[in-house]
């Protein structure tokens, strides 16, 4: 028993010993990491209103910025809140799985599509912050990428809640337009933020601002008008609502760090590292997806009555498409406005 016991104490102490070498380890990976820059040392367009430091230099090699992932700078949080978020919505879908047939039920699909949406804007999230600052070609492609990712998630937020939380009487008078608006609006929220970011040479900042809230506030208003109602209506017996409240509650708070640099204008200096809004942002947001898709699940469970009722069999396969249709004009916009950022950097190299 003794003997059991000094082996078990034994390799505790060995993985300790392997977990403090790791920092070690990430050294010696890369022994001659640039350290981050002032905002001063980077162009206009990589700069954040009142964040000074904490930059990462441009022109350095990829497996430079891979690594930054470990680094401490401005973006540092950025990523490893909207990494952690993809980890465990992966959990979160391994776990659906368990219970959900997303292959042969096909009213489960609006769900599916809602997770693969939150999976997809995450990811994209996470390599914009991570590897957008190589160069300002990736900046764009990179960022661009970001936003197709949020107009993906916000067509998976709009087929869930016309699928599992709209009424009867707004199916009725909606049925027809719901879904098509929906992705016209989509697709309009991913020009306005790319168009948004791509006025950074010739605009103010106010301009992107513009570009990037009123297409998506407009997206976000259509999409959850059905949670709306549901929320007006509130129904003490309904088990999803409160998790509806609690979306609608964090959407709201996210928007508004989004928008107003509230901290770090307070805060001058002081958040460049940790406490800049747009990290809350990004800790909000996650929150919010998680409290849809958990609403959205106890619709799909409690409400299958009425939205079998209220959806034909081929309905989730068109919404399926629709997604499709998303997807590929948000490719093509996204296309396009990187072949003007282009032609805007080849004619700043030959005026050089």
């Amino acid at each position: 028993m003794a003997t059991m016991v000094m082996e078990s104490i034994g390799r505790v102490f060995i993985s300790l010993q392997q977990i403090r070498q790791v920092p070690q380890l990430l050294t010696e990976a890369a022994p001659s990491m640039p350290g981050t820059v002032t905002d001063s040392e980077v162009p206009a367009y990589f700069r954040e209103r009142h964040v000074a430091t904490g930059y990462r230099p441009l022109e350095q090699s990829w497996r430079y910025y891979f690594l930054s992932l470990f680094q401490r700078h401005n973006e540092t949080i950025n990523v490893w809140t909207h990494l952690l978020a993809f980890l465990l919505l992966l959990v979160k879908l391994r776990q659906l799985a368990d219970t959900v047939d997303f292959v042969s039920d096909r009213h489960s699909w609006p769900l599916l599509i809602l997770v693969l949406s939150s999976l997809t804007y995450s990811a994209f999230s996470v390599t914009a912050h991570l590897l957008g600052g190589k160069s300002e070609l990736c900046h764009y492609l990179f960022y661009f990428l970001d936003y197709v990712g949020v107009a993906q998630y916000q067509y998976g937020s709009a087929v869930v809640h016309f699928y599992y939380a709209v009424d009867e009487t707004m199916h009725r008078n909606t049925q027809g337009i719901f879904m098509p608006a929906a992705t016209i609006l989509s697709c309009l929220s991913c020009l306005g933020c790319c168009y948004g970011k791509y006025c950074n040479h010739t605009r103010p900042c106010w301009v992107r601002k513009v570009c990037q809230v009123v297409p998506s506030t407009l997206a976000y208003l259509w999409d959850n008008s059905p949670v709306a109602k549901r929320l007006f209506l509130w129904a003490a017996d309904d088990p999803a609502v409160a998790y509806h409240l609690g979306q609608v509650g964090f959407f709201v708070s996210c928007a508004l760090f989004f928008t107003f640099p509230l901290l770090e204008r307070c805060l001058p200096g002081r958040c460049d590292f940790v406490g800049q809004s747009h990290q809350v942002f990004h800790v909000l947001l996650s929150c919010c997806t998680f409290c849809q898709i958990h609403a959205s699940y106890l619709d799909y469970v409690h409400r299958r009555q009425l939205y079998t009722r209220l959806h034909e069999s081929g309905d989730a396969a068109l919404f399926v498409g629709f997604y499709a249709v998303t997807l590929a004009v948000c490719a093509l916009i996204t296309a396009f406005m990187l072949r003007k950022v282009k032609h805007v950097l080849d004619s700043k190299s030959k005026s050089k």
